[in-house]
């Protein structure tokens, strides 16, 4: 691996990330509820008559639904595995402007599958919503936004905890091996969220800081999906 370059300050951070940290307090509505199932016969339907013919994407889609179905009533960290290795393999990490020509666009698991390609919090937003689907409560799930120390920029990953204080493993479209945090040393966590708050990194889990608020490009997530015939609920 390349040189880690020097771990910034908080200040910097900030600005660095400040798009992302104005939107984190819309992003926190709801994400408690267990996903009913999910037709995917009328959910290609409903694809198709979106984009026309799906072409390769309907066999990512497919497959996506056979892992699904396959990995129901597993033990946890089988389907952590088998999520993460699954999205790992099936896109292309590509950025916003190049996928969406737009700076910073939330893609449903959908039309990441689509595209066959999505920038990092794609993958975490698929990741969560299919361990979601398989029964993993959403309090031992984080959307977490770290600095990635070697490629020198913003990053986010899906952490998981199996108990409040347990140490977290991190999903993580840079690597597909599942790691500890304390492996990953290239990362610099920033803050998490689920149903609960926003956590500021710490021990045990974290320092909770904010409550869950309404609105916002979850709630264009979660509407997206609803539209394209996912059940998600609230999340």
């Amino acid at each position: 691996m390349s040189r880690r370059p020097r771990s910034p300050g908080w200040s910097t951070l900030r600005l660095r990330l400040g798009g992302w940290l104005l939107l984190v307090s819309f992003l926190l509505t709801g994400l408690g509820s267990v996903l009913a199932d999910w037709d995917f016969s009328l959910i290609l339907q409903t694809a198709e008559k979106r984009y026309g013919p799906l072409g390769p994407a309907q066999g990512r889609i497919e497959a996506w639904s056979q892992m699904l179905k396959g990995e129901l009533n597993q033990p946890e960290r089988e389907q952590l595995n088998a999520v993460n290795r699954f999205f790992n393999q099936q896109l292309n990490f590509q950025d916003d402007m190049r996928i969406w020509r737009q700076t910073d666009y939330w893609a449903t698991p959908e039309e990441s599958l689509i595209k066959g390609a999505g920038d990092c919090e794609d993958y975490a937003l698929a990741k969560y919503f299919s361990l979601r689907y398989l029964g993993v409560p959403s309090e031992k799930l984080r959307i977490t936004y770290v600095k990635a120390l070697t490629q020198n920029q913003a990053h986010m990953v899906l952490t998981f905890y199996s108990s409040p204080t347990a140490e977290p493993l991190v999903l993580d479209n840079l690597i597909s091996e599942i790691r500890p945090a304390s492996q990953r040393k290239d990362l610099l966590p920033v803050y998490a969220f689920n149903a609960e708050g926003l956590y500021l990194p710490g021990a045990n889990g974290g320092k909770r800081s904010g409550d869950t608020k309404k609105l916002s490009r979850w709630q264009d997530v979660l509407k997206k999906m609803q539209a394209e015939g996912f059940a998600v609920g609230e999340g």
